[in-house]
């Protein structure tokens, strides 16, 4: 098999999830699958046929960032796309922080360092083509199958999420599952094609959520807004204006970081940049692109997202402060 014959190759577009409140069942004649819902790195991993590619959802390749998933992803078929969530465990518990500074901060030697301190493992979801088949057009339940069977041989750090149809079942681990960092379920049609856009569900048990700062807008001591970055994307957003106390936090923990964040080796499909002497941009909670400095991602900071029907604000709440 030449890499022409592969029926995927990235950049792909991937599935997401539109938010609802409370947990759905299922119609008369239908049935619903409920997976645990990870805050981590959204990654689809392709085993090519000399190689392994690894692309974030916004399409960039960050293969080099994960060095211990690659050799992981080696034993896996050539054809093999995998989508699914790049997580990082510490004290028993999903560590967000964690594995988006492996994500955006890992380049060379420092990716293998951070590969044996913050070792990866990998929440599959979903298997999209195999050899030379294409699976996105067969039901959900049809790929979830080959999911299994494709990865049981191998066990970690590459596991399929667990799954459920079974709604009492899918309400207890609602419950439960926070405790571990899991902060809800994504829910989908067992007879459901994989398509991008937003055709799956998801309820999240808490309001708020981690985010990751990546930048900061105005004075970098004492900024006026945040570039973050949220769970199961890598594109930066800019927050809405900062409260006193939250900017007060902010300046204490900013004194201790370095002021500008490590460079990384050249990217393998390098991410558009800004011109030369231009500061990067992200789309603020109306849409307009406002310039940020970029900082160290090793600081956490818990957000509110609320939606109107003119726009999207995320709302710093507090500083997360280590345990």
């Amino acid at each position: 098999m030449t890499p022409r014959e592969l029926p995927l190759e990235p950049p792909v577009d991937v599935a997401l999830a539109r938010a609802v409140p409370t947990l759905p069942t299922a119609p008369p004649g239908r049935r619903l699958a409920y997976e645990p819902k990870f805050d981590g790195h959204r990654l689809l991993i392709f085993r090519l046929e000399d190689a392994v590619r690894m692309q974030a959802r916004s399409g960039r390749i960050i293969t080099r960032a994960f060095p211990d998933l690659e050799t992981a992803a080696r034993p896996l078929p050539p054809g093999t796309v995998l989508d699914g969530e790049v997580v990082v465990w510490a004290g028993g518990r999903t560590d967000f922080a964690a594995v988006q500074k492996r994500a955006f901060a890992a380049s060379g030697s420092r990716a293998s360092r951070l590969a044996r301190e913050l070792p990866a493992s990998y929440a599959a979801f979903d298997l999209l083509a195999t050899g030379a088949e294409d699976l996105r057009p067969l039901p959900y339940a049809q790929r979830r199958a080959r999911l299994m069977a494709l990865l049981e041989p191998l066990g970690p750090p590459l596991q399929a999420v667990p799954m459920t149809t079974d709604p009492g079942l899918a309400a207890t681990w609602y419950e439960a599952l926070p405790e571990i960092g899991v902060e809800g379920l994504v829910i989908k049609d067992l007879d459901q094609p994989y398509r991008p856009g937003r055709h799956w569900r998801k309820v999240r048990h808490s309001e708020t959520r981690d985010a990751v700062v990546v930048g900061v807008v105005g004075p970098r001591l004492r900024p006026r807004a945040l570039a973050l970055v949220l769970p199961g994307d890598d594109q930066p957003v800019i927050s809405a204006p900062l409260s006193p106390g939250v900017r007060a936090q902010l300046t204490t923990a900013l004194r201790e970081r370095p002021e500008q964040p490590e460079r990384s080796e050249q990217p393998e499909r390098p991410a558009p940049q800004p011109p030369p002497g231009e500061l990067p941009t992200a789309p603020d909670r109306v849409g307009a692109e406002i310039a940020y400095l970029p900082i160290t991602p090793d600081l956490t900071v818990e957000v509110r997202q609320e939606s109107t029907v003119r726009h999207a604000a995320t709302t710093v709440i507090r500083l997360r402060v280590p345990d």
